[in-house]
C-alpha cells in the first residue's frame, strides 16, 4: 500500500509518499510545494495543482491530512484552512481515499507522545524509515502524517505485538 502524507499550508505545504508492505513501512519521496507571495487565489491554484501532480506521478492508495487546529490568530486559521481545503479539493477530483488526523494523533502515532515538538517528530520519522539524515520540517511533518496512517491512526498501540504473561494471565 502507497500512502501520501499531506501537510497543507499556505507558503509550504509539506508531502510524503511511503510504502508498507507487512508491518514494514518504506520512504519512497517527500517534498514541499511552495507557493510565491501574491494574491490568495493564485497560491490556492498552486497547491492544487502541487497536490494534482503528485497524485499523478506517485499514484498512492490512501491519503492521509492533518486536521487544522485553531490558532490564536484566527486569520491564519482562516488561511490555514484555505490551503487544506486545495489539497481536499485536489484528492477528491483523483477520488483519492482519505483519512485525516489531528497533530495529536500524528504525534502519538509516530512518537508515542501526543506533545511532542517538531525535533522529536524529525528523529522518530528518520528512525521509522530508516533514513540516512532527519527530513526537513515540512516533508516529516507530512510522512508522520502517513506513517499515522499505516499504523492504523492508532499510534504505538497499533502495532500489534505477542500478548505478554504473567503467571498464565495475558496482561
Amino acid at each position: 500500500m502507497k500512502i501520501l502524507g499531506l501537510d497543507p499550508g499556505l507558503r509550504v505545504t509539506g508531502y510524503g509518499v511511503i510504502e508498507k508492505t507487512g508491518q514494514r513501512l518504506h520512504y519512497v519521496a517527500s517534498g514541499v510545494i511552495r507557493t510565491r507571495e501574491g494574491e490568495l487565489p493564485s497560491r490556492i491554484k498552486t497547491v492544487f495543482e502541487g497536490v494534482v501532480e503528485i497524485l499523478a506521478h506517485f499514484q498512492p492508495d490512501a491519503a492521509a491530512v492533518e486536521k487544522v487546529f485553531v490558532n490564536v490568530n484566527p486569520q491564519s486559521t482562516l488561511l490555514l484552512g484555505q490551503a487544506r481545503g486545495a489539497c481536499l479539493a485536489a484528492l477528491m477530483q483523483a477520488s483519492q481515499p482519505v483519512f485525516e488526523y489531528t497533530a495529536l494523533q500524528v504525534k502519538q502515532a509516530v512518537v508515542g507522545n501526543g506533545h511532542a515538538d517538531k525535533v522529536q517528530v524529525q528523529h522518530m520519522v528518520k528512525r521509522l524509515l530508516n533514513l540516512p539524515a532527519e527530513p526537513r520540517r515540512d516533508s516529516a511533518d507530512a510522512l508522520a502524517c502517513a506513517i499515522c496512517h499505516a499504523h492504523g491512526g492508532l499510534g504505538f498501540a497499533g502495532v500489534v505485538t505477542s500478548p505478554r504473561r504473567r503467571a498464565g494471565r495475558m496482561l
